[in-house]
């Protein structure tokens, strides 16, 4: 565990590191008004250490008590107990099998805890392989709810849709050996709507009409979106519909659409902002414009409007690398976004700096220009690269601080140093 000592050289050497780089994001020659969040902290960790608080979440509606998949702590984040909930779901797997537990998702209302786990049942498939291939043809969604604070859960079960559906078609437009599906990144989490509906944000890949996987933006993957609309049970589970899908143009975004992240307005609309790409064999010098994509859904989440390259409030546009974001919905109602920004046109997944976070219009649900904030970007010692993805941020519930724990990745993903972020919001 480091010391006090070590902690307060990260502080100062945090602050040192905090340039003319890190300032509200002006986005072309005209002064902006200052932007209403501001970066109260950004505390680097040494070489290969993260911050205890990475894909940390609380772990009850109410109170300081937060957990990871390893470790709980009781004290808001400030000091970390190792701690794995039980039972042990996962003892005994056949070889081969793997499963994977995502950060969870307590609902505001009942007070339960929803952990979703990525599945895959391929028999002696290497486990040193990372991101096996095989996941687009096999992965699927199993879940498990906890009723104490995600010390115990009360089973572990495939999500199956409700109707003519079984364990190798578990959803629509899913046939395990044929597609998967899954959730995307850290930023995929799961919302409570004010109808008391769980949504869960996936990603399918697509099939084409020989039942084959199919490719036509040309990239190494297609996919679509769809939401998974959860209603509890009696028996503290859940029962499953699916939405419609929500897919990309394959003229305009080479992957499709992927990674979606949710956010319900107080009138009840639900924003989905999701990943999408260019380059591939169609776009082969990056020319097609490299957006975020957003779709609106007006009826709790069943169906969603036409895809369409997600925008600054006043109309303008911006562009995006292929990469995770997040919507993330603040106590005082307002909802903030964190992503990737560029000046420029991106080459599918470069550059992934900066880092930004700015709020979104509550009117017209665009991205409004003058809050964006650069958390972190490119420095000068940043000499074999950077990558600023792979985050969970959330709301610290006692300071009303936006908390961003990730990693400051090369640009191979090979080495990384933990960092911290803490905005402030002002109110």
């Amino acid at each position: 565990m480091p010391t006090r000592r070590t902690l307060l050289a990260r502080v100062l050497f945090s602050w040192a590191l905090m340039g003319a780089t890190l300032t509200p994001w002006s986005g072309g020659p005209a002064a902006a008004p200052p932007s209403p969040l501001v970066l109260k902290s950004r505390t680097l960790f040494n070489a290969g250490e993260t911050s205890p608080r990475e894909h940390a979440f609380y772990v009850r509606r109410g109170g300081a008590e937060m957990m990871t998949s390893y470790a709980r702590s009781p004290d808001n984040g400030r000091t970390w107990t190792p701690a794995r909930p039980s039972p042990d779901f996962d003892s005994g797997l056949r070889k081969g099998f793997r499963r994977s537990t995502y950060s969870g998702f307590v609902d505001p209302v009942t007070d339960r805890m929803i952990t979703l786990v990525l599945s895959l049942d391929v028999p002696d498939l290497d486990p040193n392989i990372e991101e096996p291939p095989v996941g687009e043809n096999e992965y699927y969604l199993r879940y498990r709810v906890s009723a104490d604070g995600g010390r115990t859960f009360l089973f572990d079960e495939r999500i199956r849709q409700t109707g003519d559906y079984d364990d190798r078609r578990p959803i629509d437009g899913v046939w395990l050996g044929k597609n998967g599906y899954y959730l995307g990144d850290a930023g995929c989490v799961p919302i409570r709507t004010r109808e008391g509906k769980i949504l869960v944000p996936v990603q399918v890949p697509l099939l084409g009409p020989d039942g084959a996987l199919s490719l036509p933006g040309g990239g190494f993957t297609y996919q679509y979106t769809r939401i998974l609309i959860g209603v509890w049970t009696d028996e503290h589970k859940l029962r499953w519909e699916v939405s419609d899908k929500i897919l990309g143009d394959p003229d305009r975004t080479s992957r499709g659409l992927f990674e979606p992240t949710l956010a319900e307005l107080p009138d009840g609309r639900i924003l989905c902002v999701m990943r999408g790409s260019n380059g591939g064999k169609r776009d082969p010098d990056c020319r097609w414009p490299a957006y975020k994509w957003r779709s609106i859904s007006q009826d709790g989440g069943r169906t969603w409007s036409p895809a369409e390259p997600w925008k600054y409030s006043d109309g303008g546009e911006f562009h995006s690398p292929s990469a995770m974001s997040q919507l993330l919905r603040h106590s005082s109602g307002r909802i903030f976004w964190l992503g990737n920004l560029s000046r420029q046109n991106c080459c599918a997944n470069n550059p992934r700096y900066p880092l930004v976070i700015g709020e979104v219009d509550p009117q017209d649900l665009g991205l409004v220009k003058s809050t964006l904030l650069t958390l972190d970007t490119l420095q000068a010692d940043d000499t074999q690269g950077l990558n600023l993805s792979h985050w969970l941020a959330y709301e610290d519930r006692q300071t009303g601080d936006i908390v961003v724990p990730m990693r400051r990745w090369t640009a191979d993903y090979k080495m990384f140093r933990g960092v911290e972020y803490v905005v402030g919001i002002q109110r």
